[in-house]
């Protein structure tokens, strides 16, 4: 059931029955202030200039027709300029359980996207070195967003793009066999940007114990062969990670293939047809300044090699080659400035703006015993992914990145989601849950059996406040869902389900549920909880961590 959608159709026939075209602007929405009604809406003053009427006589107007005409509506009101506000009977709420009952794990999944194909490119770290915890938050919201706007009605598939092909891949390699140099005493000189993690002292290590000839080669053919055998064993682990960590990625798409494919001659084309190329000191470039870019930029330089840039025209201008609708890229915060010259490339593949997103994500500050510990990948100074997920679980984690807007800085506070009480947010939501299950089973050994589908008698009995208040917030889920896709939020639903546990637990501290005297109350009650700890699962699914039954 959708509240928003249903009071949108009543309003229709109203504006409908005055004579009086329905506004696109109308804006149907929850108050910001709970003593303003369930919904508010707009469309008295949107209607006012057609009416050539006081918009608050329009909002009276619209308000005795709903009281008079929608047996759901309880009251409704003018309010303030021309608002009218309404709140719902408890029987209209009520319903909700019935549908979560029907529905179970469904509920809250819809066709808002109506089948439109998506592709969620995310992490796409350099396989330079293992995933830090920096990559993590990205992985969770990439993974997360991927579940929601699947649970919304969009065909999604997701992807990691492997930089395999660039100077980062040499340096790697060159790194990997100064290490085997140093492990043999031979001469050598550290370049100032080599990596330094202890693990490339391990990839040197067993490299050595593989290729004991290694050292004999060639220069460029031994960095080569370290290099190869480097990244192989990064990107396996990497893969080990993400998938520990709950994360799918159904492609990775290597960069090297672009080449191989013609991939990057196929987007000069393109670009070419548009006009929006040019040769100038033996370079290709590519005019971004006509999209709003503050200089146009190098393609492939005078010496052949190709640029970053370049790179990622090929691979974006191949996903719409491969019939994607949408494009949506989880980058670094680091990469904001990055984002006009990539539109300024989709626009001139002829493809429209509004189908290319991307989702900053800022940095995570990993916090112990009250200080931030620092992360330097190339200083070998981070703290893996794999052992912050070893030490404090994928579930922690996942709920503590997506807690947040994904461009807000993130204090991750390692002691904090260690905790086993309310203080911790994943623990507070997982109790919830958790706290159900445990009441469930008690009802149940006491003899108190819950049907699979509750009596609407049952369930007309759920009136008060605090009943109330779990049935309203129960009903909103799918509405949050869809604005959750609508805006690439996925901390909505993170904030969506500590609400509702708050609700829980407040509840439980307010409310007798087993202990009263009325059979048919508890029932109800029992059946508003269980319908509860459904959908708190199914959101906590989105957030790909689980749902305990017990704690």
């Amino acid at each position: 059931m959708r509240a928003v959608d249903d009071l949108r159709t009543h309003l229709q026939a109203v504006v409908a029955s005055m004579g009086f075209s329905w506004p696109e602007k109308c804006v149907v929405e929850a108050p910001k202030e709970a003593g303003h009604g369930d919904l508010s809406t707009n469309l008295a003053m949107l209607l006012a200039k057609e009416a050539r009427r006081n918009p608050r006589s329009i909002a009276e107007e619209i308000a005795a027709a709903l009281m008079q005409n929608v047996p759901d509506i309880a009251h409704a009101e003018a309010a303030g300029p021309g608002f009218c506000n309404c709140v719902f009977n408890p029987s209209y709420w009520q319903k909700v359980v019935r549908q979560v009952e029907d529905e179970g794990d469904e509920y809250g999944k819809n066709k808002a996207g109506g089948g439109k194909k998506v592709l969620v490119e995310f992490v796409s770290a350099n396989p330079t070195g293992p995933l830090h915890i920096g990559h993590g938050r990205g992985a969770a919201y990439g993974d997360s967003l991927a579940r929601l706007l699947a649970a919304c009605g969009y065909a999604v598939s997701t992807e990691y793009y492997i930089n395999d092909a660039g100077r980062q891949m040499r340096m790697l390699g060159l790194s990997v066999l100064l290490r085997a140099k140093e492990l043999n005493n031979r001469e050598f000189t550290w370049p100032e940007e080599y990596y330094r993690g202890a693990y490339i002292i391990d990839l040197a290590k067993e490299f050595l114990t593989k290729e004991p000839g290694l050292l004999a080669l060639p220069e460029e053919e031994g960095i080569a062969r370290c290099t190869r055998f480097a990244m192989e064993k990064i990107l396996a682990g990497i893969k080990d990670d993400l998938r520990d960590f709950r994360v799918r990625q159904e492609t990775f798409f290597s960069e090297k293939s672009l080449v191989a494919s013609n991939a990057v001659q196929n987007a000069f084309q393109s670009l070419d047809a548009a006009g929006r190329t040019y040769e100038k000191d033996n370079a290709y470039w590519f005019e971004t300044t006509k999209e709003g870019d503050d200089r146009d930029r190098v393609l492939r330089k005078s010496d052949g090699s190709l640029t970053y840039f370049a790179s990622d025209i090929a691979y974006h201008h191949n996903k719409y080659e491969r019939g994607f609708d949408w494009l949506i890229d989880v980058w670094g915060a680091d990469h904001h400035g990055y984002i006009p010259r990539m539109r300024a490339a989709i626009a001139a593949m002829g493809r429209d703006q509004k189908s290319f997103d991307v989702v900053l994500i800022q940095l995570v500050n990993l916090m112990k015993d009250g200080k931030p510990l620092s992360m330097s990948t190339r200083a070998g100074t981070f703290e893996t992914l794999h052992d912050v997920v070893e030490l404090v679980g994928a579930d922690a984690c996942r709920f503590m990145f997506l807690s947040r807007k994904s461009d807000s800085p993130l204090d991750f506070d390692l002691d904090l989601v260690r905790q086993r009480n309310l203080e911790n947010p994943v623990y507070y939501v997982q109790y919830a849950h958790a706290r159900i299950c445990a009441l469930l089973r008690k009802a149940d050994e006491r003899g108190i059996l819950l049907p699979e589908h509750t009596p609407e008698s049952v369930l007309a009995l759920l009136t008060r406040a605090d009943d109330v208040a779990l049935l309203r917030k129960a009903a909103s889920y799918t509405d949050v869902l869809i604005d959750a896709a609508r805006t690439l939020g996925v901390h909505h639903i993170s904030r969506y389900a500590t609400e509702l546990a708050g609700l829980v637990h407040s509840f439980y501290a307010r409310e007798k549920i087993l202990g009263t005297d009325e059979e048919s109350l508890a029932l109800a009650r029992l059946a508003l909880l269980r319908a509860i700890a459904r959908i708190l699962a199914n959101a906590l699914h989105l957030l790909g961590v689980s749902a305990p039954l017990e704690m």
